[in-house]
């Protein structure tokens, strides 16, 4: 009887695991057409500059607005992955920026298209160094009349913001993409809640299962990667902001959790920091479902836009 009884507990057990995943597989799946600028849409100039701490050469996209200027620029700073020139999420800020009076750099992170050195194993602060040699070279361009500059950063590289201004004081002003304020531990383990989830297993067990298998990303899978970055929290370097900052989060994010993120910015108080959230839009800020298919919502342009501009 006893026998009997775990056999059916197990049979049970693998039935709750098991069957919620097969029928999230065969559920059909909603695809969006994407509209989003292309490379074939912008006209840019190819560039070099030098991380010289590193002795790394770094290249990227120069758009530059027409009009005598002067303006202000940016700085975008590329999510965990390597870049890509032909980002249609990054073109599509950049025309919008470009075509309003605004220059915009767009790096080749390091080790992808024309950059050299490695991501997987540079820390958070050799990655910042970068972005800052990306400023300098801007202000050092006599023909480019520049008037202030900032960072934009998408994801990791709007999770790192704060860090980079931290590293230079030619930068007047900051926008997070999407990048959370929490400790890098807690948005992994919460984006891998979420992974589970959607294959489709039940969120209690998604939840549990998230833990061995963030471990097994920090560990074993992405080992190098985590020990160049480590148990990075920067909420310090917002502590220390001292230019304004603009955070903008999707509330149907599954890469980092939004209200979480805002929130800890929120207790700092400071009147510097400007947070928003998107109801609708995920980790790429796109237009909500049944409104459109921008793959960034033109609330969020238009906010980019403002802030740059008002600061």
């Amino acid at each position: 009887m006893n026998k009997t009884i775990g056999v059916g507990l197990a049979i049970a057990f693998l039935l709750i695991l098991v069957v919620p995943v097969l029928v999230a597989q065969l559920r059909t799946k909603e695809s969006r057409e994407w509209e989003g600028v292309t490379l074939d849409d912008v006209t840019y100039e190819e560039v070099e500059f030098y991380n010289e701490a590193e002795q790394i050469r770094l290249a990227g996209m120069l758009f530059v607005p027409k009009g005598d200027g002067p303006f202000p620029a940016v700085v975008f700073v590329h999510g965990s992955a390597p870049s890509f020139r032909g980002n249609r999420i990054i073109l599509t800020e950049t025309k919008h920026l470009l075509d309003n009076g605004v220059v915009v750099l767009v790096p080749d992170k390091r080790g992808a298209d024309g950059s050299e050195g490695d991501w997987e194993t540079a820390s958070f602060e050799a990655l910042g160094m970068d972005a800052v040699a990306a400023v300098d070279y801007l202000l050092a361009r006599d023909d480019l009349p520049i008037s202030r500059v900032g960072i934009i950063g998408a994801s990791q590289g709007g999770h790192i913001s704060p860090l980079i201004a931290s590293q230079s004081d030619e930068i007047d002003f900051i926008v997070d993409l999407s990048g959370t304020s929490l400790p890098l531990r807690e948005q992994l383990l919460f984006e891998e809640q979420q992974n589970l989830r959607q294959i489709g297993f039940l969120p209690i067990v998604a939840d549990v299962l998230a833990y061995p298998s963030a471990w097994s990303i920090r560990e074993v899978r992405q080992k190098t990667f985590w020990q160049a970055i480590g148990d990075f929290d920067p909420l310090p370097y917002w502590e220390e902001l001292d230019v304004p900052a603009l955070a903008i989060f999707g509330l149907e994010d599954t890469n980092v959790p939004a209200l979480e993120s805002e929130a800890r910015l929120q207790t700092l108080n400071k009147s510097n920091i400007t947070v928003k959230v998107y109801e609708g839009s995920g980790h790429n800020l796109e237009t909500p479902l049944g409104e459109g298919n921008l793959v960034v919502r033109q609330e969020v342009l238009d906010d980019l836009l403002n802030f740059i501009m008002s600061n």
